[in-house]
């Protein structure tokens, strides 16, 4: 098995970092070109991330997040976005007509690409022998966020980051069984007793922050009324209709 198959079947997440180690400019070089030289969508490279490295800046970000202490803990805290601002630029040059926001799919690449560019600094952190933690957190208060951030329109941050060195070990966690996950040709159902016995070997696995079955806790989420923030954010900032 290669280093890159061991770092990627192997992968942790770690919440808690020694706050006393500081990233090197070299370490944080590597990740970004890492992140940046990740796989898009005709090249489009429709994203943009935001290194935050002032500790007010991540107070405040924690403030926001409060479940996410490691942000302020950690060596340091990327915000990866999806923008299609610069595409805009393009077509304000060119006097061109711009349809983002008339279909959801500009948003859904732009996403895709962003979630990419991540994935990459994630790997690229595991190679240094550092550990992460991705954010989805920072959506829950979105618009304060964007305000802290200073994001202009046809922008949307989709998940933050927190690297750092790990200050405690993790085991690796059981992923859903195969059969449930992977399909051969055409999307092929399954039983249900297979999501049945991923809630049995999650409870095994006993990881203490989990106090709840998985399916219960997908279940409270996806039954829940929307609060709407989220759509309302993305009909500001131009990218949905």
């Amino acid at each position: 098995m290669t280093d890159t198959l061991n770092l990627l079947q192997n992968h942790r997440t770690y919440r808690q970092f020694d706050e006393s180690y500081e990233l090197s400019s070299e370490e944080l070089q590597n990740i970004l070109d890492s992140a940046r030289q990740a796989p898009s969508w005709m090249n489009g490279q429709l994203y943009s991330i935001i290194v935050v490295q002032d500790p007010s800046i991540r107070e405040k970000l924690v403030a926001l997040s409060p479940r996410n202490p490691h942000i302020r803990k950690s060596s340091v805290f990327l915000v990866f976005l999806a923008d299609l601002k610069r595409t805009q630029k393009v077509a304000i040059q060119h006097q061109a007509d711009y349809h983002v926001g008339d279909s959801v799919d500009p948003l859904l690449v732009a996403t895709a690409d962003c979630a990419l560019a991540l994935e990459n600094a994630v790997v690229a952190t595991s190679a240094l022998g550092l550990g992460s933690v991705v954010v989805g957190g920072i959506r829950n208060e979105i618009e304060a966020v964007a305000e802290l951030l200073h994001l202009p329109d046809y922008v949307f941050p989709v998940a933050g980051l927190s690297i750092g060195k790990p200050a405690a070990d993790m085991e690796v966690k059981p992923r859903l069984p195969e059969k449930a996950v992977v399909h051969f040709d055409t999307y092929q159902d399954y039983d249900y007793s297979l999501i049945e016995d991923y809630d049995i070997t999650m409870k095994k696995f006993g990881e203490k922050r989990e106090t709840k079955d998985w399916t219960q806790k997908f279940l409270d989420v996806y039954s829940a009324e929307p609060t709407g923030k989220i759509d309302a954010f993305l009909k500001k900032q131009g990218l949905l209709k």
